[in-house]
């Protein structure tokens, strides 16, 4: 009861200041942002026992963080809390043949039907999806399916893992700004996801459909990590860079990460259907999606 009565006046001030747009808004956006995502990136490597706790004790002031379901107990850096591993057996994956599951921890944003080549960022701001992927061809493809946005909070697990069996076919790297992508940012400035840095991965399912999978850069969020590309950070260039791979993946399968967390935008052909709706709050390896029966004519 002592430690919840403590808890109280830190989450009361915590919030009051998160709760804030106006303030939220300003700290988050109104600085230099490229400048402030590359400072947290060289703050995050330095390998020490002290600064690393310090860190650590400094960020849970802000959010809920829970270790209690990492793999290992002591951090060298604080890069290393942020893209920490869990335990064995932390994360089940949905068995079944019919479900697509969540590839991440995460809170469910706007999600629905993809109509018009136009998809939800929040209420009232629609982006294409051309504009998102880089590719008109690409968003024609999905025309009439579904897409849902997976916010990570910078408290959750951090890693991306593969919704089913399938082959990676591509990575598609698209240079941009790193604006912060919590709801409140969403309802201000448009076109958000097709501003920021993010990669397309293409994931040609085992039965035939591929679905795209959108991680998005955020300010403090930018150093991708993909397994398929062999681990190192995704090299930096303006405009968008393709590398076709063809790299097997089991569902479940860790693909890689973005340090820090993010967002990552999933889009699903036309025969799949959404399980969650938004505010939800999702596990990975939770059924997220499930396929349609095919209707075959007599």
């Amino acid at each position: 009861m002592k430690n919840q009565t403590h808890a109280l006046p830190k989450r009361r001030w915590r919030d009051a200041l998160l709760l804030n747009e106006d303030l939220n808004f300003l700290l988050t956006n109104r600085i230099p942002r490229r400048w402030a995502t590359q400072a947290m990136g060289w703050w995050s490597g330095i390998r020490s026992p002290w600064l690393t706790r310090a860190s650590i004790a400094l960020w849970r002031l802000f959010t809920d963080l829970d270790l209690s379901e990492a793999k290992h107990s002591k951090f060298h850096s604080l890069r290393e809390c942020f893209i920490r591993e869990l335990k064995p057996g932390a994360r089940p994956i949905a068995d079944g043949p019919e479900w697509l599951t969540s590839p991440c921890d995460a809170l469910v944003g706007a999600c629905g039907p993809i109509a018009q080549g136009l998809v939800l960022q929040a209420k009232g701001m629609p982006y294409t999806l051309s504009e998102l992927l880089g590719s008109a061809a690409d968003a024609v493809e999905f025309e009439g399916g579904q897409f849902v946005t997976l916010r990570l909070t910078s408290a959750m697990y951090h890693r991306l893992h593969a919704p089913d069996a399938g082959r990676i076919e591509q990575v598609r790297y698209i240079s941009g700004d790193t604006w912060n992508v919590n709801p409140i940012a969403l309802a201000r400035i448009e076109r958000l996801f097709c501003r920021n840095e993010r990669a397309v991965m293409r994931l040609r399912l085992h039965d035939g459909p591929q679905l795209l999978m959108v991680p998005v850069a955020a300010i403090l969020v930018a150093s991708l990590r993909l397994h398929c590309l062999g681990d190192e950070p995704y090299p930096r260039r303006r405009g968008a860079c393709e590398t076709p791979c063809a790299a097997q993946v089991q569902r479940g399968e860790e693909l890689g990460w973005f340090e820090h967390g993010s967002t990552v935008v999933m889009l699903l052909p036309p025969g799949f259907e959404l399980l969650s709706g938004e505010g939800q709050t999702l596990r990975m390896g939770q059924a997220l999606v499930r396929r349609l029966p095919v209707i075959r004519a007599s």
